[in-house]
Parts: structure tokens; C-alpha cells; sequence
């Protein structure tokens, strides 16, 4: 039976249709071929918010305002984040950030070093302009309740180059006749990101007797402590807010697309205003690089290096 089968398979074979050694070639004419073209990666705007938060803060904050640039602008925006201040201001003189958005004094820091120019900046939650720092104690702290009583106390900052977290308190005790000298030590708040965070936390636990923050600090942790144990001692007086700036050579036509999109956000329209509180700012305005020469000035009178 299966022989049987067999034989009826080879005689269908027979019948197929197959290639005659006379069939004519088939003329194939190359000069009329299509080259598959490719579609261009569009050039990557790198977006960096300067660590003074974890990342997932600086993500949390600002995603929305990337997704926002890279709608209306239809540049391919990316957030980066790097892990400190250093690593921020060292990423923007490499030209691995395109838009810094950075306190006052990494901004002067930046332009003086590598030529980044400021195009817009952040009016504050509250509505001003400009923002501040604070100095903070334990609520229970009954050996601190003014400002001179901070002499020989142990000091937490954010960051050599913080404004509102270390630069615009130690101003505010100069003015007030206290000297870097006066205090029993001034450390500044370890790891990558979190700092802000890691100074509250800090004195909370009793680590440090007193710490600086810039205003608004307070709200972010309210989610892990019980921030009526932490007391405002003093409020330092205000200087430019936070600002969007450019690294030197980025395309002027990309930075005018950016600062456009930017300024045109309005807290009157619902979407625009979620995108503006997620990122913590009430507005956003043009700025001009001699807005920030009162940060210059301050950095004179502190004997900081630029």
C-alpha cells in the first residue's frame, strides 16, 4: 500500500510545471531600483532642573513641562538628570544640557565659566518674582530662638552653591554680624539629589541644630514628617527667581521657540496651570542676564569664587 502511494506522488511530480532550458531570461533593469529612504532621528534638546531635589521629585515636577516644550515647540525635548551641582554646571559646559533650569547663583556661575545665557525665569508659587532662603530649627529647640542664638550651633546646608540653601542664609548672617567662624561647623548635605530634603530631615532628627533651605522646602517633605516640628527662625531677603538658560552655541531659533512656549503658559487655562504647579512656579517671564547682577554682587560680598 505505501509503494502504491509512492508511485502516485512521482507521477504528479511529473506534471508540475518547471523550468525549460528554453524559457527566455527575464530582463531585470537596476537603473530603475527605489532606495528605501530613512526617516531622521530629530536632534535630541537635552532639559536639565539642577538636583536640589531626588530625581523622582525633579521628574515629578517636571515631566509635564517637558511634555508641554516638546508639544508646542515640536523639538525632541529630553529631561537628564544629574546626580549634583557640579555635575550640572560641568554637563552644561560640556554642551550635554541644552536648557539649564537652575537657581540664581549656578546660573552667574555659569555664564562667567561657560557663556550660558539666561532667557526666562520663574515667578514664584506666591507670586513674586523672586524668591528667598530659610533658616530652620526643631520646634522644640529652647536654645535657639533668634538668630544670634545660632553662634557655636552645628549648621546643615544643601550645597556650596545652593542660593536659598546655603548662599542667601550665610548673607543674611553676615548682615546680621555673624561669621562663618561663629558657628561649631557647616557641613552640607550628602548624596546625589534629595538635598533639600536630606536638610530638613536632618534637623528633624536632631542631627544638626539648625539647617537652610529655600522657601517651599517644607511642603515637599510634609508627606514624611510632621513639619510643625520644624520652626522657621528667619527668612532671608529675596533675590531673582529660578531661570531657564541657554548653553552657549544652541541654536537661536531653538531658544526663541522655547522661551515663546515658555512665557505663553497662563495659570487661567486648567491644563496649563497643572503643568505649572506640578513644577511649582506661578509664571514664567523673560529675563535678560543683568537681572541677576544683584547675585553677582552677593557673591562679591561673600568672597565667592565665580
Amino acid at each position: 500500500m505505501r509503494g502504491y502511494i509512492w508511485a502516485i506522488l512521482l507521477t504528479s511530480l511529473l506534471f508540475l510545471p518547471g523550468c525549460d532550458q528554453d524559457e527566455p531570461a527575464v530582463k531585470v533593469d537596476l537603473s530603475k531600483r527605489q532606495n528605501k529612504t530613512f526617516t531622521e532621528q530629530k536632534e535630541v534638546i537635552t532639559y536639565a532642573f539642577l538636583p536640589q531635589y531626588s530625581h523622582t521629585v525633579s521628574y515629578q515636577r517636571q515631566h509635564l513641562l517637558v511634555e508641554y516644550l516638546r508639544r508646542e515647540t515640536g523639538l525632541n525635548m529630553k529631561q537628564i538628570f544629574p546626580n549634583n551641582f557640579d555635575e550640572h554646571v560641568e554637563m552644561v559646559g560640556e554642551g550635554k544640557i541644552d536648557i539649564s533650569y537652575s537657581n540664581p547663583f549656578v546660573y552667574v556661575k555659569m555664564a562667567h565659566s561657560f557663556g550660558t545665557r539666561a532667557f526666562a525665569r520663574a515667578v514664584e508659587v506666591y507670586g513674586k518674582q523672586n524668591f528667598r532662603g530659610q533658616i530652620i530649627c526643631r520646634a522644640d529647640n529652647q536654645e535657639i530662638r533668634t538668630l544670634s542664638d545660632c553662634r557655636g550651633k552645628r549648621w546643615i546646608a544643601v550645597d556650596p552653591s545652593s542660593a536659598g540653601g546655603y548662599l542667601y542664609p550665610l548673607g543674611h548672617f553676615m548682615e546680621n554680624g555673624i561669621k562663618k567662624d561663629d558657628f561649631a561647623q557647616i557641613d552640607f548635605a550628602p548624596g546625589p539629589g534629595g538635598k533639600q530634603e536630606n536638610v530638613v530631615l536632618a534637623v528633624y532628627a536632631g542631627k544638626y541644630d539648625i539647617g537652610s533651605i529655600r522657601e517651599g522646602t517644607l511642603d515637599v517633605v510634609a508627606n514624611k514628617i510632621d513639619i510643625s516640628e520644624i520652626r522657621v527662625i528667619a527668612n532671608t531677603r529675596w533675590y531673582p527667581g529660578w531661570v531657564f538658560a541657554a548653553r552657549k552655541g544652541l541654536k537661536p531659533d531653538t531658544v526663541a521657540k522655547i522661551k515663546t512656549a515658555l512665557c505663553r503658559l497662563s495659570n487661567k487655562d486648567p491644563q496649563q496651570k497643572e503643568i505649572l504647579s506640578a513644577a511649582n512656579i506661578f509664571g514664567i517671564i523673560p529675563a535678560r542676564d543683568k537681572d541677576f547682577d544683584a547675585v553677582r554682587e552677593l557673591a562679591d560680598r561673600l568672597d565667592m569664587d565665580l
